[in-house]
């Protein structure tokens, strides 16, 4: 209940960033770089008395529609409160929190602090093994009529949307836009691997068993034991080895100098575990 509580903490915060990267930076300078957030500031661009997050939210709910009858319920409740609670989330800062122009003239500004903001909480939304449906829904869609990769199926879609963007808003936006759509994936894959980075700890010492109890019992993590000889020295000692996140490296790191300042620890970064005390192998 705990852990459920806290990935949809986590979502809504995500939700939130991303809300306020468009709204206030993509949307006022027309930077529609893809997805159902891009398709709603053309419509709007046309159709100005539709709000975008209102768009937004009448098509994802048409696209959770279709989904459902084309592709079958496949799509967690995490997927639909995240796509929802985006489109909401926009519509609540039109309403409480409105602009009237840019923030600065500058487009690239914009796309860069747009793109930044709302591909930092994308990643963290994606962390929580949700989306924010839209596009993702389009891809899934063309894959299974036309046979094309999700992730090539997921780029057009986009790269549609900018050119929508282009010939609405112009081809300098057009191509700002595209680029956004290029940095936006670069950005989300950095936060996720981010996020879910641990380190794997090797450590060879004369006072294993110590170290171990402390893994074990203060830590809470497991240890892998195995024996192995020195080369240069022909002695065999034990290696112990374990992977932890990094607040507990920083412990167990100041343990072993107080325990063993002769000890040798390699420290490699993990981009992710799965199984006992990590992410389930298999995710609901």
């Amino acid at each position: 209940m705990k852990k459920t509580i806290k990935e949809y903490i986590l979502i809504t915060l995500g939700i939130f960033l991303v809300a306020a990267g468009i709204y206030y930076f993509l949307v006022p300078s027309n930077l529609a770089a893809g997805g159902v957030s891009g398709l709603a500031m053309v419509i709007n661009k046309f159709i100005p008395a539709l709000p975008v997050g209102l768009l937004m939210l009448g098509m994802n709910i048409i696209l959770f529609i279709v989904a459902f009858i084309v592709i079958g319920p496949n799509f967690g409740g995490k997927t639909i409160y995240a796509s929802l609670g985006l489109s909401g989330a926009i519509w609540v800062l039109e309403k409480v929190y409105p602009i009237a122009k840019p923030l600065t003239d500058d487009l690239f500004l914009s796309l860069l602090f747009g793109i930044l903001i709302s591909g930092v909480g994308m990643g963290i939304i994606f962390n929580q093994n949700a989306s924010t449906g839209g596009t993702d829904i389009i891809a899934k869609i063309i894959n299974k009529f036309f046979h094309i990769d999700i992730g090539k199926a997921l780029l057009m879609s986009d790269f549609l949307i900018t050119l929508l963007a282009g010939i609405t808003f112009g081809f300098e936006v057009g191509m700002y836009a595209l680029l956004g759509v290029i940095i936006n994936g670069v950005i989300i894959d950095s936060v996720i691997e981010g996020l879910s980075i641990c380190k794997k700890v090797t450590i060879i010492s004369e006072k294993s068993e110590e170290i171990t109890k402390f893994i074990m019992d203060e830590l809470g993590r497991g240890v892998t034991i195995y024996d192995a000889r020195g080369a240069y020295t022909g002695e065999t000692k034990e290696v112990l080895v374990t992977v932890m996140n990094r607040k507990e490296f920083i412990k167990l790191r100041e343990f072993i100098k107080e325990m063993d300042k002769r000890a040798f620890i390699t420290v490699s970064n993990i981009h992710e575990v799965l199984g006992e005390g990590f992410k389930d192998i298999i995710e609901p």
